[in-house]
């Protein structure tokens, strides 16, 4: 079957702009244009519409959802699966933070009592969001949907306490990291140390530690630009020397 814009956008439930949007970006072009200029999608084109609509419920930008559907090892039935788990613990942060609300709206009605690490249940979602959207191709990749799920699980049950915790711990890490480089030794005192904080940090997003996987992210942090520029804003070379450090500390 073969819809027109007007159509596939009452179909969707999306505007036919954000239609004609996408068509001119190249995320979603139609099958062909008719005689008359109309746009005319088939079962293909739907297809990839829903796979779109499902990545920007889970908050990924146009472009990244693009470079996903392009690639040609694209998997639509696991794209889908891991849709489902997403989705799934998307759902289960959802409950908490309504769960949340209910009990707040009790205590303030004088029905129940809310202890202080209730009130900021399901607060380390915006955290698990940011480093979705910056990250999660790439560690998705390397680690795997369920490991990430279970570190997104662990980051989004975070208490206002612990989350700031970890911004206190990655702001002294960062310290560290920059005097560490500028001394240029990967071996000396302090560079363990660093990679000791480092560990530390990852504890609270990761569900167990490997020597093995903390050098994979090391060496990933000198292998994809995006975490090379992270580094160099805190010292020149950072990423190479925090990679360096760590072969040292993990052997």
């Amino acid at each position: 079957m073969e819809y027109t814009v007007n159509k596939l956008a009452k179909l969707a439930g999306v505007s036919t702009r954000t239609l004609r949007y996408y068509d001119e970006i190249g995320l979603l072009k139609p099958a062909r244009v008719s005689s008359n200029s109309y746009r005319i999608y088939g079962q293909k084109e739907i297809d990839r519409l829903q796979q779109i609509m499902l990545y920007r419920e889970l908050d990924l930008p146009l472009e990244d959802i693009k470079n996903i559907l392009d690639e040609k090892s694209f998997d639509g039935e696991k794209a889908l699966q891991n849709h489902l788990t997403a989705l799934l613990v998307k759902r289960e942060r959802i409950d908490l933070l309504i769960n949340n609300v209910e009990k707040t709206i009790k205590a303030l009605k004088g029905e129940t009592t809310m202890s202080n690490k209730e009130k900021f249940d399901g607060f380390g979602q915006k955290l698990v969001n940011e480093n979705e959207r910056r990250y999660g191709k790439e560690i998705r990749e390397k680690y795997g949907d369920e490991a990430v799920e279970r570190s997104n699980a662990k980051v989004s049950g975070m208490t206002k306490e612990q989350y700031a915790e970890v911004e206190k711990l990655s702001k002294e890490l960062n310290d560290m990291l920059r005097a560490a480089t500028e001394l240029g030794d990967p071996a000396s005192e302090l560079a363990q140390e660093v990679c000791e904080k480092h560990k530390q940090w990852l504890c609270y997003y990761w569900g167990e530690y490997s020597k093995e996987a903390h050098l994979g992210l090391a060496q990933m942090y000198v292998d994809d630009p995006r975490f090379t520029e992270y580094y160099d804003k805190i010292a020149k070379g950072a990423a190479k020397f925090l990679r360096d450090a760590l072969q040292i500390y993990c052997s």
